[in-house]
């Protein structure tokens, strides 16, 4: 993939001159009571001042001030872009003064703003921290601001999942990754195999005609290093079940031993040992396994997204490159590891903050502002993420060769997301350990390996962190 050196001159005019255009050319167009359009299309930038004015009967509004955290490190790649995007927000809302604070402050300095009343208006929590923040009240109930300006509508499906909860929405997506199958297509072909495997049982079929048609090459690249769990949770998943449960008073249950995480398990051992189609070197690093799969070693890999530039930057043919849900397990689910930031709110903000929040929130996740991105991204050579959360961007314009079936796939694997198992850094080497073991010894028995983590785990990490959480509800 070609890489562009920095912005010029002509470029950056050409991104402000067609951001400023498109909101100007909206803001034109009839706009209702919430300031939305009345298409539904692209509600960010239809609610500027000028139709503020307009409801007020030509008198100026009342100026509201809010504070976010997003302003950029000084040797952020996105900085000029972002504070273009700021510039541009000041002009069309005068009304709305935003103070940018540093979005480089901790998870730690976060909770100490909540506790010390100095909570942000807007902020922008990751998909599992959302979740947390959801129970402990920390995010505001944003529902009737998102049904009023019909922004949902422009989100692809279940971009709003994991800040949804009892029907109540909590934050607005900003940006997504999904996880999901790759493999190779022209190895596919050299074995007269057109499509992805849909199944458990299709999957081994495929890995072992691929295999046998491409000497040489192994059908899947699986991962025992230190991070085995990061893929084998999806397996879990795909049988029906997960490595840990929440509890409803806040504490943990594991659940290592349960039926399908013991059926994951097995089905590694048998995708190793039974089936013989995995690579010799099962600990080897996620970077050797990419690497396995851009120089057409290995036929089929796990991975995000957003590895697709990186495949191409190694040199591999884009139209080799096929991506696919996870092969539904025995519990007939394909899911997706979802990632990602949500835009969120102070429960805390007057109604005037919450109103002026989210029309800078619908501003910066509007199609125009993040074209203005993904242009810049493009002009300077940095990585597209090739999901987007919007219905009408089509990101193969901002990715040289990506094909059109590729972004149709990862938008088939985003509709069904789950977040990471429940303290996972806390007990990954816990539940890595009965994985390494299935993959290098064939006589090792999966219950007996996942009982024994469990019990490990519950002594020395979970039922600490219960009797925590316990003795703060007292």
């Amino acid at each position: 993939m070609p890489r562009h050196g920095g912005l010029n001159k002509t470029g950056a005019a050409i991104i402000i001159f067609v951001l400023i255009a498109s909101i100007l050319a909206a803001c034109s167009s009839g706009t209702g009571s919430n300031g939305s359009s009345e298409s539904g299309a692209t509600s960010a930038p239809a609610a500027a001042a000028g139709s503020s004015n307009a409801n007020a009967g030509g008198k100026q509004p009342e100026t509201v001030e809010i504070t976010v955290w997003d302003k950029p490190a000084p040797n952020s790649t996105q900085k000029s872009i972002q504070e273009t995007l700021f510039a541009k927000f000041d002009e069309l809302y005068p009304h709305i003064k935003v103070t940018h604070q540093d979005i480089t402050q901790s998870k730690e300095k976060f909770m100490a703003a909540v506790a010390g009343g100095q909570q942000p208006d807007v902020f922008f929590p990751s998909f599992p921290d959302m979740q947390v923040y959801i129970g402990t009240g920390i995010v505001a109930d944003i529902t009737d601001l998102v049904n009023e300006s019909n922004l949902k509508d422009t989100f692809i499906e279940g971009a709003f999942d994991l800040a949804t909860e009892k029907g109540k929405i909590y934050g607005v997506p900003t940006n997504m990754y999904t996880t999901g199958l790759y493999y190779n297509k022209k190895l596919f072909a050299n074995a007269g195999i057109t499509k992805a495997p849909e199944t458990w049982e299709k999957f081994i079929e495929v890995a072992k005609a691929v295999q046998n048609a491409n000497p040489g090459t192994t059908g899947f690249d699986i991962l025992g290093m230190d991070w085995a769990d990061w893929h084998f949770e999806y397996y879990a998943w795909q049988a029906g079940g997960d490595l840990t449960e929440l509890q409803p008073d806040g504490t943990v249950k594991l659940t290592f031993d349960s039926e399908p995480v013991v059926k994951a398990l097995q089905y590694y051992k048998d995708l190793k040992w039974t089936h013989q189609v995995v690579q010799n070197n099962v600990l080897q690093s996620v970077e050797e396994n990419n690497k396995d799969f851009y120089t057409g070693k290995a036929a089929m890999i796990l991975g995000a997204t957003d590895s697709f530039t990186v495949f191409v930057g190694k040199g591999m043919d884009p139209d080799d490159i096929g991506f696919a849900p996870y092969p539904k397990g025995p519990a007939g689910i394909s899911l997706a590891q979802a990632g990602g930031q949500f835009a969120a709110i102070s429960p805390t903000a007057s109604p005037e903050k919450k109103k002026a929040a989210f029309e800078y929130i619908k501003f910066m996740t509007s199609k125009e502002s993040k074209e203005a991105q993904l242009q810049f991204s493009k002009d300077n050579g940095l990585g597209v993420n090739p999901l987007s959360i919007l219905r009408d961007i089509d990101t193969t314009q901002y990715i040289e060769d990506m094909p059109q079936d590729f972004v149709a796939a990862i938008k088939e694997a985003a509709k069904n997301q789950r977040l990471e198992y429940y303290l996972k850094s806390s007990l990954s080497p816990y539940i890595v350990k009965p994985i390494q073991k299935v993959l290098l010894d064939k006589n090792t028995d999966p219950l007996t390996e996942l009982k024994a983590a469990q019990d490990l785990a519950q002594k020395e990490v979970v039922d600490k962190f219960n009797e925590d959480v316990l003795s703060k509800k007292k």
